[in-house]
């Protein structure tokens, strides 16, 4: 065996040096942040910390952070900023922590900040808006908001954060009338890289109010957003469950749903079905935004049998805590886009049906693949692009697809064989989109690999953009460098 040179023995005890100092510093900024602010500092010798830093959906980003410090106001999180940044320590911030990005929401070493302390509602009945604390879950949100018969264009999975989901762009079943989430924010509350607290909004620091729309953690620390409320209560909808064998009648009638020349845009519709597991099948989750029962835009699914059939009048929020939530260990997800073509949405279903990756996936231990369609219509990013200065996703305004692998596994052995095998079907479906001229150059941030280049997709003048506010708000990089998780500015 070849002995170490000198310089290499020299190296590794640099790197060893280095690792030491950086440990000794993340527990002085513990310790510090302790003595301040008490229990809102969890040590590793905590009760609490196992079952903190393994509260993230995946395991596959499961860490152990030196501690976890959750501020319960703004205030508090300026402080924790200033001493994370002051001994260049390095952080992550979790909200909800769903994301599948390692690094974006935990950390090994280092401090994570948890939000979920800074979890206020304040609704003002008189200006249609209501401020949210960015450690809270949707459903937080829109139950606090039921009693008075409004909600917001928020996330559709109940235990999704607020934080990540609005920062990188976020869905929503009220997207056709006024737009993503991100664009249904009146102001951030932000803490710098100084621990400064400012706002961006359309007249105060309006650059840095349309970057952290679509911007991610680039910027600072949101610790409250302000979202337009509205008055949508009552609605028509749930879920259909089909079996695989219905999936040719489904992309059929998807088709149709999504070549309309007027959408409705009270109607809203996503398709979920799981090839690798056929007692599930396939999910159609359908909301009509009124109390109207069996409206004319989901006309094309009405002959197609469904096994089960949940819609019926109820509210918003009823309606989503009956979506089906899967359980699984390890997740990632992968995202592409592409525009309306019958022939094209032959061959994405053939992808997603047939490809042999699932067959390769199913040799796994608990190896799963779902799809998720999720139809995007041009009013969607007209509304966002009309509403306070517009957004960084640079989206195009028509009719398009966002598609979701989500692909579940038990072992950590096979977490590279996951990944790979979705994302070879990813870019087939790419391909496919780009041989027939249908390709739409945007990922979604919310539904992307941290493999895929999501900001790039925003477009080069966008980019530039958000690297000129970013050397604005944050000159020193903390959020680029200390702050390493997630999608950084490429």
């Amino acid at each position: 065996m070849a002995r170490p040179t000198a310089f290499q023995a020299l190296v590794g005890l640099v790197l060893l040096f280095c690792s030491a100092v950086g440990a000794s510093q993340d527990r002085a900024t513990c310790n510090e942040v302790q003595a301040k602010l008490g229990n809102e500092t969890v040590q590793p010798t905590a009760n609490s910390y196992e079952a903190l830093s393994t509260e993230n959906w995946s395991q596959t980003v499961w860490a152990k952070p030196a501690c976890i410090i959750q501020p319960s106001s703004t205030k508090e999180l300026s402080y924790v900023v200033s001493a994370v940044t002051n001994r260049k320590v390095k952080f992550a911030v979790r909200s909800g922590g769903h994301s599948v990005v390692p690094g974006a929401a935990n950390i090994n070493g280092g401090v994570l900040i948890d939000m979920s302390k800074i979890n206020t509602v304040e609704y003002d009945a008189d200006e249609k808006v209501v401020v949210v604390g960015s450690g809270l879950r949707w459903k937080e949100v829109y139950t606090a908001l039921d009693p008075y018969n409004v909600t917001v264009a928020g996330g559709r999975v109940l235990d999704v954060g607020v934080g990540g989901l609005t920062l990188g762009g976020g869905l929503s079943y009220l997207a056709d009338l006024y737009g993503l989430v991100c664009d249904n924010v009146v102001n951030f509350e932000v803490v710098t890289a100084t621990g400064t607290v400012i706002n961006a909004n359309a007249t105060s620091n309006p650059d840095l109010f349309w970057a952290l729309k679509g911007g991610a953690n680039n910027f600072g620390i949101v610790s409250k957003f302000t979202l337009k409320t509205y008055d949508i209560h009552d609605v028509w909808g749930g879920v259909r469950v089909y079996s695989l064998d219905a999936l040719p009648q489904l992309f059929d009638a998807m088709y149709q749903y999504q070549s309309v020349a007027n959408k409705d845009p009270y109607a809203n519709i996503m398709l979920q079905a799981f090839p690798t597991n056929a007692s599930i099948g396939a999910i159609l989750n359908i909301v009509y935004l009124k109390p109207e029962e069996e409206p004319e835009a989901f006309a094309p699914f009405r002959n197609i049998t469904a096994l089960a059939d949940e819609t019926k009048l109820q509210t918003l929020t009823e309606l989503m805590l009956a979506a089906p939530l899967p359980e699984l260990t390890r997740v990632n997800w992968f995202s592409a886009s592409f525009t309306n073509d019958k022939n094209l949405f032959n061959k994405v279903a053939d992808i997603v049906t047939k490809a042999p990756e699932l067959d390769q996936l199913k040799n796994l231990t608990a190896g799963s693949l779902a799809f998720g369609w999720q139809p995007i219509s041009s009013s969607a990013v007209l509304a966002g692009q009309a509403s306070n200065g517009g957004s960084a996703l640079g989206l195009q305004p028509v009719n398009q697809t966002w598609l979701v692998l989500d692909v579940g596994w038990w072992s950590p052995e096979d977490d590279q064989k996951a990944n790979n095998y979705t994302s070879s079907m990813i870019n087939k479906i790419d391909d496919a989109s780009k041989s027939s001229g249908h390709y739409v150059d945007y990922i979604f941030m919310n539904d992307a690999a941290a493999s895929q280049p999501v900001i790039e997709s925003y477009g080069a003048e966008n980019v530039a953009k958000l690297k000129n506010t970013a050397r604005k708000y944050d000159p020193n990089r903390v959020f680029q460098d200390l702050a390493s998780g997630g999608f950084k500015l490429p």
